[in-house]
């Protein structure tokens, strides 16, 4: 038995929240299909989000707003979704509430119009739920409140029979969090199980291979050998062999970065740190090879 250690994806984590984002809505507010018009694409506003927020000079910056979507509502009217995704293991500086405020008040500033935002909570202190920042001084005072989820607050049985995909986004991740302990065969049996809460819901081709992707990397195996296995299992079980593998979701992965295998000059270090990621992730260092283009000695020494 060893101490699990949740090794996130970004852009994973990011991908499965453009590729359920009705789901998300619908599963945050319960009045989602009366609010908006889900039938309408969203506006993934991304490159001007970093403009309000770009990292630090020094290089320390940390992002913790992983989206900022533009939605219709049902009137006709356009308004903005911000997305707060904490996914730190504890509660970092408790700071969250501010910056919640912060996000709010520049992008406010800059489009002039309503904002609702939501603070997933995926960390294990059970006493931490930022749901407001307010400050006073000498008669003047401000209060902000934002929509917070505590996923450790969700009861596993509620989750497993909500008919909403993104309920195995957040049953995966609070599995994640109380099983912090667990053999890789035992990791291995979670993950059918997730795949097999998946099956059992109405869903897309492409939002079923995005959750397949996102219940088989967001905790990573100790030994690397049963990854692969797993995958074959799953082969096994549905009878064909069009589920994502290793190396194509690692050559998908590294694609969108802009890498090209044997053409990532001047994109080295952006190279590596995808293939740091994904050897903490557990994959295979051959299949990190080929999805990056460095050596499989270039991968061992980091």
């Amino acid at each position: 038995m060893s101490t699990r250690r949740r090794r996130v994806d970004d852009p994973l984590r990011k991908s499965i929240l453009e590729q359920t984002f009705s789901h998300f809505l619908r599963f945050i507010f319960s009045d989602a299909d009366a609010i908006f018009d889900l039938s309408r694409p969203f506006d993934y506003l991304d490159k001007e989000f970093e403009t309000l927020f770009p990292p630090e000079n020094t290089g320390r910056g940390v992002r913790y707003v992983d989206k900022l979507v533009k939605v219709f509502l049902n009137d006709g009217r356009e308004q903005f979704v911000l997305c707060h995704v904490e996914i730190q293991s504890n509660k970092g500086r408790g700071d969250l509430a501010e910056r919640m405020f912060r996000y709010f008040y520049r992008i406010w500033d800059r489009y002039k119009v309503p904002i609702t935002a939501i603070a997933i909570l995926a960390d294990e202190s059970k006493g931490y739920r930022p749901v407001v920042y307010s400050q006073e001084f000498m008669g003047t005072s401000l209060r902000y409140d934002f929509n917070s989820y505590k996923i450790l607050d969700q009861e596993e049985s509620e989750l497993r029979s909500n008919r909403n995909p993104f309920s195995v986004i957040v049953l995966t991740a609070l599995l994640a969090i109380v099983n912090k302990k667990v053999t890789d065969e035992g990791l291995k049996e979670i993950k059918h199980d997730l795949y097999d809460e998946m099956m059992k819901r109405e869903m897309d081709k492409g939002t079923r291979q995005g959750l397949y992707d996102f219940l088989t990397y967001y905790v990573s195996f100790d030994n690397q050998e049963v990854l692969s296995i797993f995958e074959e299992e799953i082969k096994t079980k549905i009878g064909r062999s069009d589920t994502m593998g290793t190396q194509e979701y690692l050559l998908d992965k590294a694609e969108k970065k802009g890498i090209q295998k044997g053409k990532i000059e001047g994109k080295r270090e952006e190279a590596i740190a995808i293939a740091l990621e994904f050897k903490k992730m557990g994959l295979p260092i051959a299949d990190i090879a080929k999805g990056t283009g460095l050596s499989i000695e270039e991968i061992e020494k980091l």
